[in-house]
């Protein structure tokens, strides 16, 4: 007689125990699901990656052949820093990513070293990283944004290490 109650208690925890795991992971899932829907995003969609720059402002923009590299940035997630070279000057500071895919640059500098023949504007390039407040983000291709305006710049995803 105790053996069919025991049978029974014991297929119960089975049970019990199948449907908690298959729950937890419909909520880890749906979790997931969520914070894309946010805009949050895996780091590694947009960190760590080398980001040449295509468009400014509209206007395609070509590595000259007298320079000797193109106009990047990086974003460098363990110390929350960006890094990258505007056509003449290097340049850096802070950034933050939050929901609703937002993302601010803090603290930019950049040295001051003068280039007479560089065909874009830095100052307007380093001013997208103050305007931008969110991105979009397509296969490897990045738009820095205001608002909801065309996208202040675009960029290519190169793979680096």
């Amino acid at each position: 007689m105790k053996t069919p109650i025991i049978i029974a208690t014991m297929a119960a925890f089975i049970f019990l125990g199948c449907t908690s795991s298959r729950k937890a992971n419909k909520e880890t899932t749906n979790k997931n699901q969520n914070s894309d829907s946010l805009g949050i995003l895996d780091n590694d969609s947009i960190v760590n990656k080398y980001w040449k720059l295509i468009t400014l402002e509209g206007q395609k923009v070509t590595m000259a052949k007298n320079k000797e590299r193109e106009i990047y940035f990086v974003l460098k997630p363990d110390e929350k820093r960006i890094t990258g070279f505007s056509g003449c000057n290097t340049f850096g500071g802070t950034f933050t990513l939050e929901a609703g895919w937002r993302i601010r640059f803090l603290q930019m500098a950049s040295t001051m070293k003068a280039c007479p023949d560089v065909d874009v504007n830095e100052r307007e390039f380093l001013k997208v990283f103050e305007m931008a407040d969110n991105y979009t983000l397509h296969n490897d291709t990045l738009s820095l944004n205001v608002g909801r305006r065309a996208p202040l710049a675009v960029f290519s995803a190169v793979e680096f290490e």
